[in-house]
């Protein structure tokens, strides 16, 4: 599992699903952001500008590969290398939702740059981080499955 770490709230619980299911977990983030040593855990450390985390891990993954980011752009780039991705709230993204996803980030940069304020992302919930866990384990439980 590689992790997009630079603002990823749901850290220790890839971590446990990673030792639960004996899967290496690829943390990366920039120098800006700490990062725990832990058994199974690999920690890459990029340097601090803006998509050097993102580049990172779109130049490191391949298929077959599991991605965590809240970052459409990244999801989008990884999804066309048949990298499966899901974001810390537990949403798996796919070719029609990051479409989808992808517009309305444009739509909302527009307004943003006429002036107009537009809502950001909810807090993050209790709710969030168990729909992340459970979908994950779902998820891993079926892979062994087929293995």
């Amino acid at each position: 599992m590689i992790v997009d770490a630079d603002a990823c709230p749901v850290k220790s619980e890839i971590v446990l699903l990673g030792k639960q299911f004996q899967i290496q977990v690829v943390m990366v983030a920039s120098f800006d952001h700490s990062l725990k040593n832990e058994d199974g855990v690999v920690n890459i450390q990029v340097d601090r500008s803006d998509q050097s985390a993102d580049l990172y891990i779109s130049n490191h993954i391949s298929a077959g590969d599991i991605l965590i980011t809240h970052d459409f752009g990244l999801a989008s780039i990884c999804l066309g290398k048949s990298v499966k991705v899901i974001s810390p709230r537990g949403k798996f993204y796919n070719e029609q939702s990051i479409d989808f996803l992808l517009e309305n980030r444009h739509e909302s940069a527009k307004k943003r740059r006429s002036g107009h304020f537009t809502k950001g992302p909810k807090p993050f919930s209790k709710e969030d981080r168990n729909n992340f866990l459970q979908t994950m384990t779902n998820f891993l439980k079926q892979l062994q499955d087929i293995e």
